[in-house]
């Protein structure tokens, strides 16, 4: 499967942005999907997780309440709207997906497959 992330851009705090991630390949369906950032000098971290089915989200306990994510597979999409933007939240956001469920969803390991990133910028 190949990812494509896109819908980033530059707003101001308390502002809110929808990413997209565009699978193309095999089904979206085979996949579960999380999102990662990295911001500048830092280490990619975990975002959000959703199985499948989009049955089950998970989220990182820095954007819960703030970022939801969700899936289309009809359209082979999946997507991170992020509400109240800080500052903080500056970073390349990218989608990532993997046949099989893991534990580890919170790892950058339990995914075989990443789009190219999309950058988010908050202003204060």
């Amino acid at each position: 499967v190949q990812l494509q992330a896109s819908g980033g851009g530059l707003v101001q705090a308390g502002g809110s942005l929808r990413l997209s991630c565009a699978a193309s390949g095999r089904p979206f369906s085979y996949y579960v999907m999380g999102w990662f950032r990295q911001a500048p000098g830092k280490e990619r971290e975990f975002v959000a997780h959703i199985t499948r089915s989009g049955d089950i989200t998970n989220y990182a306990d820095s954007v819960k309440d703030r970022f939801t994510v969700s899936r289309d597979n009809a359209k082979n999409t999946g997507y991170l709207q992020i509400n109240s933007l800080k500052p903080e939240d500056t970073a390349v956001y990218y989608c990532a997906a993997n046949p099989y469920y893991s534990i580890n969803y919170v790892y950058t390991s339990a995914y075989e497959y990443w789009g190219q990133g999309t950058l988010v910028t908050v202003s204060s």
